[in-house]
């Protein structure tokens, strides 16, 4: 046998690899059927996963012993030898090479960073108490037990090589005991830094094994820096590239998994290449990689792809070693060789059992559910697995002394591999059920139900849906009620005691876990829906994994600021910056009578060039403070230096002299005259110290002090930072912004976080005083949160107006993306059109990364285009502008008080108001709801561009809350007078246009999960007329019709139901069973969503009818004052559009002489009170209208 080991660079001396075991060949050696034998090797490992049914140990085990059959056949067969041997002439590095690195990125990639982070030192602690207690017991029991002729270093070699803890499978019998998902990162990571240092220890063992005559400690030194420091740069590096290139919105799925697997090697074999560990770069990727790493929905596909990849690596791993063992020399195979396994087994666990009593200290730390059960489970995961059979070989070709039986190193690496994952992995469950640990908490199993009553909730309330439609009637409801009802138990095997019940304190802690687990899963979703930024999200769950472990504590926002520190230290910075900054003086008055020179020399020192001078010398001065400081250089240069001391001071003295003749006394008022003051005084002392030494060449005392102040000629280099100055200005100013913008994003994610939270509290806990302490919790967090929001958006409005432009840009790009998924999905689109377009829209995503972070506000005079109700109708902006008027409030102000009534509306221009209001009535005076539901003071705030004010004054109602200003707010304020006369010349499209942007607001707020799929923007419901509001007033009743209304909400007031007399108040969404309903309030109002867009006829109808009924009975009962034909023909009042109605010329002028015909009954009826400006606004809209 040739005793050159093979490296993975390059191969020794003959360039032959190693033949660990087996015979060579004596023949001519070809590879052409060694595929044969991987492929049948993954078929065979998936047939026996499928029919063992997923035990991954009875595989490995069956295809070990088949691989030793083929190797034992091999050694009596040349057919099969020479399928076997391109695999026994394969160095041993390279296995290592092809197989480790994708195991040891999916490791990784599965455990948590943040936790890592978090408890960093605990793990390292962990992973070291866990290597030396291993290398030191295990090294031990070799050297006394093996009767083999193993020295020293072969021995710990070995011990080394069997420490290793596989971190796939050691954790793999833990997840289902429910364990804490902190122990299993520890375990995780400590597996990984255990694998790390022996990959290191066997690099700088392969790397140095042909300079061994030159191997120092300070070889080992530089060589560990390097692999450690050198290899996490590089690592961490890596991991951003990979990260841009995957989350690419132009790769496909395909794309991304081919770039994943290939990066994954081209990261190993390019850290290896410069002498680092491939390993330790990997780890280092894995672990800085999550799934907002990923595109949407991206991170499962690839992470099962690698799934995939390393379970064939695995079945390869143990078939090709199980090969290996079975071409040696059966005879070393004695009984004491299965005995010696038997004892490292024992070993290991032993050596397993005490790391767990060592770090228990550390592991009590970590979490607070830690026990001596926890111990005892967690002591059976010291698992070994293919990190050690991989590294087995190496233990022969590092040997000082080879041994007669290499094949044994591997036999008890792979047998003790086999009966730790067989027999470890049944004592974990075993152990966790006779402790019972297995059994769910009462505060879980409670959770749980819950669960299981909303779905079988949902399925009865399905299934009575169902019934409701004409083509299901003849379906038999019987079986399916029964096929449909669930039967699951998920805690039958728990014992129940019926006298024990959980606290509040119990059940509210167990919330708080779920609260926080939906805060994540809301983080994500928004990340994925591009409504929260990467690194915010990816702070949001740092954060909150942080907190998560603290017992009782429910993340803030204030602790997510806390997390975050990045803001204050810069905004602090560009302070100082900004006091330092350097600002021309002003130039004094110079009377024309004065002295010529007086003039000259103003002239002189208020000049850019003398500016520029003054910057210039400073940098001349560098050259001759350089060779001053130079000792050799200095003693060459000495008069020289002396004469241009002289010189330099001289200019220094002219400029201070010019200055303080034109500044006078306030030449000190700069702190950078100061400056330039004391540098001419120091300068002229110097060359004093200079003279004097002249005369006492002999003076030690007067040298040194000479010396000192030689050196302290550096301070004339300051005044330099003049101009540096306002350049670490800018750049501070654009961190802040990006600070603002993040923590602004943060914020506004936070939010919607808390507002999904109290969606599901209710799952949560069924138990009312759990409910209670949850609801108080999350709205006094969300408070908090939006408090912040208008701080940050008072602090930095033009940023605040960047990113919510930014981000309507992407709603409206990511809107567009869905309607073209469903055009190219019903084929009305063909697939490279629709790839094409597609394209076009995620450059317009993508562009969105370069979007310039601020934006400045528009004028005061720009915010009413901003009113919803107002936009694209300028006869609407030109009428308001005349009449609103801009208005100041300080901090503390009342804007307006609850129960007084309402002066106006106001149009919040800048700043931040607290809304303090009780239980909003919607407009139902006797208030009929549940006695049990929680009474409760509502805070809301509202900023720049909120409005206050609408529904009082459309209703002429007393205020419903009490507006406090949180910051000096400035606004436009619109009185009531000036809304009304509004109202009665834009008749019925103003109130209209209000009522629809109340009822949406009210529908979206209260019924967003519900309408989540609808399109319920402004825009979009004036334009295509799908959604529109219907008044009821008492008494009157309404068909409901389940064809064309998909939904009908109650946004105000209430109604009945005609039949069961049901009440449903407001705001409220009619069930489908429910075919008509009657008015109880003096008004009520009902936004209708319908199916589909109306027909031609059904617009039209509905158009003049109901436009021109109401007006009669305005006219009637009200005396109203006549409509307009802007009023009527008005698409925006939600009743139909002209244009899009596609009418002929002659329909139109039909709707035109009806209208002409109405206005003349209200003009002979109330008498025409349009006067002539207003007439000229209603002529113009008439002419846009009729055009």
């Amino acid at each position: 046998m040739v005793n050159n080991s093979s490296t993975f660079w390059g191969i020794k001396h003959d360039h032959q690899a190693d033949l660990l075991c087996g015979k060579p060949a004596d023949y001519f050696a070809t590879k052409e059927n060694f595929p044969v034998l991987v492929c049948a090797i993954t078929v065979l490992g998936g047939v026996l996963r499928m029919i063992l049914k997923n035990s991954d140990v009875f595989v490995f085990i069956v295809l070990s012993l088949l691989g030793f059959l083929t190797g034992q056949l091999a050694n009596h067969f040349v057919e099969v030898h020479q399928l076997v041997y391109p695999l026994l002439r394969t160095p041993s590095f390279s296995l290592y090479s092809y197989f480790l690195p994708l195991i040891i990125f999916l490791a990784a990639l599965d455990v948590d960073f943040y936790i890592v982070k978090n408890m960093f030192w605990q793990v390292m602690l962990t992973g070291a108490i866990s290597l030396c207690t291993a290398v030191t017991i295990i090294g031990y029991v070799v050297m006394k037990f093996n009767n083999e002729s193993w020295d020293i270093q072969c021995s710990l070699l070995f011990s080394i090589t069997l420490c290793i803890i596989d971190p796939l499978h050691s954790v793999n019998s833990l997840k289902p005991i429910d364990i804490s998902k902190i122990y299993v990162d520890i375990i995780r990571g400590e597996s990984l830094i255990i694998c790390s240092i022996t990959c290191i220890f066997f690099g700088i063992f392969r790397g140095e094994s042909n300079y061994i005559s030159v191997f120092t400690e300070r070889h080992l030194v530089m060589g560990l820096v390097f692999d450690i420091f050198g290899s996490i740069i590089g690592g961490y590096w890596c991991a951003r590239a990979i990260q841009f290139i995957l989350t690419d919105p132009f790769n496909n799925t395909l794309t991304n998994v081919v770039l994943c697997f290939s990066l994954v090697y081209m990261t190993y074999y390019l850290v290896e290449y410069f002498g680092m560990s491939g390993i330790v770069a990997l780890v280092t990727v894995g672990l800085n990689l999550d799934s907002l790493s990923f595109k949407p929905r991206m991170e499962f596909i690839i992470t099962k792809f690698l799934i995939m990849c390393v379970s064939v690596y695995e079945y390869l791993i143990y078939a090709f070693f199980g090969i290996v063992i079975g071409c040696g020399n059966v005879k070393y195979f004695r009984f004491h060789s299965f005995v010696f396994t038997v004892i490292l087994y024992i070993t290991v666990n032993i050596v397993r059992l005490l790391t767990i009593i060592l770090v228990s200290p550390i592991l009590m730390h970590s979490s607070y559910e830690y026990n001596w059960q926890w111990g005892v489970v967690i002591s059976w995961t010291g698992i070994r697995g293919v990190f050690s059979l991989l590294l087995a070989p190496e233990i022969y070709n590092f040997a000082e002394q080879k041994i007669a039986a290499p094949h044994l190193l591997i036999f008890y690496i792979l047998t003790t591999s086999l009966l730790t994952m067989g027999i470890n992995s049944h004592m974990m469950l075993h152990s966790a059920r006779i402790l019972g640990l297995c059994a769910i908490s009462l505060p879980r199993q409670m959770a749980m139900q819950n669960a299981i009553q909303h779905i079988q909730q949902i399925i009865r309330n399905t299934i009575n849906l169902s019934k409701t439609e004409k083509i299901l009637t003849n379906v038999n409801w019987n079986i399916v009620e029964e096929k449909a009802k669930i039967e699951y138990n998920p805690f039958s095997h728990v014992s129940h005691d019926k006298d024990k019940s959980a606290t509040d304190e119990v059940l509210i802690e167990e919330a708080r876990l779920h609260v926080a687990i939906i805060q994540m899963s809301s983080f994500e979703k928004q990340c994925n829906d591009g409504i929260l930024a990467v690194d915010a999200a990816r702070i949001l769950i740092g954060a909150t994994k942080s907190y998560c472990p603290i017992h009782g504590k429910f993340m803030s926002i204030s602790d997510v600021s806390t997390y975050v520190k990045a803001r204050s230290w810069i905004i602090k910075f560009k302070a100082i910056l900004t006091f330092l900054e350097y600002h021309r003086e002003h130039a004094l008055y110079i009377s024309p009578r004065s002295h010529k020179f007086l003039i000259f020399v103003h002239r002189i020192v208020f000049s850019n060039a003398y500016e520029y001078a003054t910057h210039v010398v400073t940098i001349m001065y560098i050259y001759p403070m350089i060779i001053h400081i130079n000792p050799v250089a200095r003693e060459l240069n000495v008069s020289t230096l002396l004469s241009i001391n002289y010189y330099f001071m001289l200019l220094y003295i002219v400029e201070l002299t010019f200055k303080i003749l034109i500044l006078k006394r306030s030449y000190f008022l700069q702190y950078w005259n100061t400056l330039d003051f004391v540098i001419v005084v120091i300068g002229i002392i110097d060359i004093l110290c200079l003279y004097f030494v002249t005369l006492k060449p002999n003076s030690l005392p007067l040298i040194q002090f000479t010396v000192i102040f030689g050196y302290l000629r550096v301070i004339r280099f300051l005044p330099i930072f003049k101009i540096i100055i306002p350049i670490l200005i800018n750049i501070a100013d654009v961190q802040v912004k990006k600070s603002l913008s993040l923590m602004y994003t943060i914020t506004k994610g936070y939010v919607k976080s808390q507002e999904d939270a109290k969606l599901l509290i209710r799952q949560i806990s069924s138990r009312d005083s759990i409910y209670q302490k949850l609801h108080e919790i999350l709205d006094k967090n969300k408070d908090d949160a939006i408090r912040g929001l208008g701080r940050i958006e008072h602090e930095g409005r033009d940023v605040v107006i960047a990113l919510k432009t930014k981000q309507a840009i992407r709603n409206v790009i990511a809107k567009a993306l869905k309607n073209l998924t469903f055009l190219w999905s019903r084929g009305i689109i063909d697939k490279h059109e629709g790839i094409e377009m597609n394209k076009v829209l995620l450059k317009k995503i993508k562009a969105l990364n370069s979007f310039p972070m601020a934006i400045p506000p528009p004028t005061p005079d720009k915010y009413l285009s901003n009113i919803i109700w107002m936009e694209n109708k300028d006869v609407f902006i030109e009428f308001f502008k005349d009449r609103a008027r801009l208005t100041y409030f300080d901090y503390g102000n009342i804007i307006c008080r609850e129960g007084e009534m309402p002066q106006g509306i106001y149009l919040i221009i800048s700043g931040m108001t607290s809304l303090h209001s009780s239980s909003p009535t919607f407009g139902i005076d006797s208030n009929p709801r549940d006695d049990t539901e929680i009474k409760t003071l509502y805070t809301e705030y509202c900023t720049s561009g909120d409005i206050l004010g609408e529904l009082s004054c459309l209703l002429k109602h007393e205020v419903e809350y009490t507006a406090v200003c949180e910051t000096t707010l400035q606004a436009f304020f619109i009185s009531l007078e000036d809304l009304y006369e509004g109202i009665d010349i834009f008749w019925p499209s103003l109130e209209y246009r209000i009522w629809l942007k109340l009822a949406l607001g009210i529908a979206n707020q209260y019924f967003e999960q519900t309408l989540a799929d609808e399109d319920l923007s402004f825009q979009n419901c004036v334009m295509f007329n799908l959604v529109y509001v219907e008044t009821l007033s008492s008494y009157n009743e309404m068909a409901i019709n389940t064809v064309t209304m998909k939904f009908v909400i109650v946004v105000y007031g209430n109604v009945i139901n005609s039949k069961t007399e049901e009440p449903y108040l407001a705001p409220y969404i009619i069930p489908k069973t429910c075919d008509q309903i009657q008015g109880i309030a003096d008004v009520s109002k009902l936004l209708i969503i319908l199916t589909s867009e109306p027909t031609t006829g059904d617009m039209i109808a509905h158009g003049i009818g109901g436009a021109l009924m109401n007006g009669f009975k305005a006219i009637i009962t009200n005396g109203s004052h006549g409509l307009d034909l802007a009023s009527l023909l008005d698409l925006d009042s939600g009743i139909f559009s002209l244009e899009k109605s596609k009418l002929a010329i002659m329909e139109k002028q039909k709707i035109l002489n009806l209208v002409f015909l109405f206005n003349a009954c209200v003009w002979f009826t109330t008498g025409l009170r349009t006067t002539k400006k207003d007439y000229n606004w209603k002529k113009k809209d008439e002419q846009d209208m009729i055009v």
